[in-house]
């Protein structure tokens, strides 16, 4: 890798940055869109709705790949659900869907590190009448906008195991750069996992907004709710236009 800037012994050195200040801490305050709202999670009053929400993956493929589930009863997911939302470490969100009027799935931010201005979203729990939604999109837009235009974060991860190949092409397609795999990075369930990582970073946010904010207009949505254009060819033109 190239690096222009060298110190008095001549050593390649990072790019400096003069007036970095630490990133802030996520708050645990609500995020609107026009077709969701991202509420911090309070199990007496998201519970019922999620715990029926993602009880319809009747077959458990949501928890696959996650250190947590599927859960045998109620309880379990109450426990789970609670231990998410106590959990000091990490900030996690109700994603509620305006049209469903109710919290169809979760996402939350970890690994925070304001002084480093890097933090990663995970543990994405989206209910089977989430996925796939234009207000599945907007959630991770609005968890992303939030790190980079009102926390000050400069990076941006996604991390997920290696063959979860739906984790990996959703990273992709919203925007986020691959750079390399974790071998033997934990053990889950009892099973090796590999890790995939992923990130985006500061530089980059201004033209995946614009993309992301082309593909969230209602004019990009037919009288069917298709949409007309793809977000990977959004960001693309976006990335070219620079």
């Amino acid at each position: 890798m190239q690096n222009e800037f060298l110190n008095g012994l001549g050593q390649p050195i990072g790019f400096p940055l003069p007036d970095w200040r630490p990133a802030k801490q996520p708050p645990r305050s609500p995020m609107a869109g026009r077709l969701c709202r991202l509420e911090p999670l309070d199990p007496a009053r998201h519970g019922a709705a999620l715990i029926a929400a993602l009880a319809e993956d009747k077959e458990g493929r949501l928890w696959t790949y996650l250190p947590s589930g599927p859960f045998q009863d109620a309880d379990g997911y109450r426990t789970w659900l609670s231990a998410r939302a106590a959990d000091a470490d990490r900030v996690t969100y109700a994603i509620v869907d305006k049209a469903a009027g109710a919290a169809l799935g979760a996402a939350s931010y970890l690994r925070i590190d304001p002084a480093a201005g890097s933090i990663e979203v995970g543990s994405i729990t989206y209910s089977p009448r989430l996925q796939r939604t234009a207000a599945a999109t907007e959630a991770m837009y609005l968890m992303m906008r939030q790190v980079f235009e009102g926390l000050g974060y400069r990076r941006y991860e996604w991390k997920c195991n290696a063959l979860n190949a739906a984790s990996r092409r959703a990273a992709e397609r919203l925007g986020f750069t691959y750079e390399g795999l974790f071998r033997q990075a934990a053990v889950v369930k009892g099973r090796n996992r590999d890790t995939a990582w992923f990130s985006i970073i500061d530089s980059e946010w201004p033209a995946l907004k614009r993309a992301f904010e082309r593909w969230l207009d209602p004019e990009n949505f037919d009288a069917a709710g298709g949409q007309r254009q793809p977000l990977g060819a959004l960001i693309a033109a976006a990335r070219a236009a620079g």
